[in-house]
């Protein structure tokens, strides 16, 4: 392990100061399932750990059935899927949030942490863009919002500059007769990285797709949208679920390694958007 400072932030405008003060090295510590790991393999340097935990508006979680889901970026993972709310109203969260690491990780673990982390495999991420997610995000500058689908930018990279950190997530409300799911493909039963992962979220007007989003992940340098030209303002019928899933999977560029290969992960990025489509056109329904 690296030798380095510890401090504990008691407000957003401080941690903001501290991050600024402590240079490019001084790193967020919310969560710290992954950025502690990185640090004890030396793969990531790190001289200070800013502590947000303690920052009640990192830690929050408000539903409101007109203004939508706000989730601290330091809310552990338990308290989401544990929210009645959260899955009645947005099950593609509660189904990723579900399946991050094992039971210990997720009492530490977070959405937040999640996306800062910008793996291209992140599952919350999919189901988070899926769900037309926004970060609101602290920094010298002040704060600004940006969409979870403009935030990776590359493996590991995204858009959060020098000094700033994500303090919460909002999802709107759904709209009526819309529903949303998510799925993932791992060799193993639990506690594994995704060999493919899908969010979906629809809106129907009778049997008309009147929205769509889908995201895919584990399938390209970073999580992405996939287009749905063939979706929106069509019946949703065998036909066009499985021209969605042809689109995913011309979209994906996947690659080769020891999880699966380029031919699975196409595979993978049709039959994860068929199924999540049909998931989330079901709970649309209902």
């Amino acid at each position: 392990m690296q030798a380095l400072k510890y401090a504990r932030a008691s407000s957003v405008d401080e941690a903001v100061q501290m991050l600024r003060d402590g240079g490019p090295n001084a790193k967020v510590l919310a969560g710290g399932t992954d950025i502690i790991v990185l640090a004890r393999e030396r793969r990531r340097k790190v001289e200070l750990f800013v502590d947000i935990k303690h920052i009640a508006e990192v830690m929050a979680l408000e539903y409101d059935a007109t203004k939508g889901l706000t989730v601290g970026s330091a809310t552990p993972l338990y308290r989401v899927y544990n929210d009645a709310n959260i899955l009645k109203h947005f099950p593609a969260l509660t189904q990723s949030a579900h399946v991050i690491g094992g039971t210990a990780i997720q009492g530490r673990a977070s959405l937040g942490g999640n996306l800062a982390n910008s793996g291209p495999a992140g599952d919350s991420i999919t189901a988070m863009m899926a769900l037309n997610g926004t970060a609101l995000i602290a920094g010298p500058g002040g704060r600004r919002e940006v969409k979870i689908d403009e935030f990776c930018t590359g493996p590991g990279q995204n858009v959060l500059q020098a000094g700033e950190f994500i303090v919460s997530l909002h999802f709107p409300h759904p709209a009526a007769h819309s529903g949303s799911a998510w799925e993932r493909f791992i060799p193993r039963n639990e506690m594994d990285i995704a060999v493919a992962n899908s969010g979906t979220y629809l809106v129907l007007d009778g049997d008309v797709v009147t929205e769509a989003r889908i995201a895919l992940g584990a399938v390209g340098p970073k999580v992405f949208m996939v287009p749905v030209d063939s979706l929106v303002g069509k019946p949703l019928t065998d036909e066009t679920i499985a021209a969605a899933g042809q689109a995913a999977k011309a979209t994906a560029t996947p690659i080769d390694d020891m999880r699966g290969s380029i031919k699975q992960r196409l595979h993978l990025s049709d039959i994860l958007t068929q199924r999540t489509i049909r998931a989330a056109a079901e709970r649309a329904r209902a």
